[in-house]
């Protein structure tokens, strides 16, 4: 089942009569920047959505949205939409977005270059010191891989439970 999708101001008119506006992001996506008046519900942990006049769910771009548009259908007791172009649309259109540059980087981008680093840095060695470097590149490939089958990263929890994202765990968690 799809949702209607619906362009920035056409979200902001629903709003303005009582439209929940949920925004499926992780919580550290979400403490970075979001849309004012929006609320937090993961994609993971969605619920019942209902006592309202309209859900409208986003998120970054609307690929997320898209690719669940059924499990948001299925969570809303009223008539649901999804944002067309996500919080990233709504900044187009010139709207506001709060943000939390003190908020740490997400997770996954943290990972995205420790991982990349990583494969570059055991290349690189390989090329410079010794044949045995790119061993570490192939161990953090089938991380990645590992990851990518499973939905669990070693890396993002190791990541987590560092003194700069501890605090937005507590905050997240609360």
């Amino acid at each position: 089942m799809s949702l209607p999708v619906i362009t920035p101001t056409e979200a902001r008119q629903l709003m303005a009569k009582g439209a929940r506006l949920i925004d499926i992001r992780s919580p550290d996506e979400f403490d970075r920047a979001r849309i004012p008046g929006s609320e937090n519900r993961p994609i993971e942990t969605i619920g019942r959505v209902g006592d309202a006049p309209a859900a409208v769910y986003h998120c970054r771009s609307g690929m997320r949205t898209t690719a669940n548009a059924s499990r948001l259908a299925a969570a809303s007791d009223c008539p649901a939409y999804l944002l067309e172009g996500g919080l990233e649309a709504w900044r187009a259109a010139g709207l506001p977005v709060a943000e939390n540059r003190k908020a740490p980087m997400e997770i996954m981008r943290q990972v995205q270059i420790i991982a990349g680093a990583l494969v570059v840095l055991g290349v690189v060695l390989g090329v410079l010191f010794r044949p045995a470097f790119p061993g570490l590149s192939a161990f953090v490939g089938a991380g990645l891989m590992f990851a990518g089958t499973t939905g669990w990263c070693g890396m993002a929890k190791m990541l987590a439970a560092m003194p700069w994202n501890r605090a937005q765990n507590r905050k997240s968690a609360a």
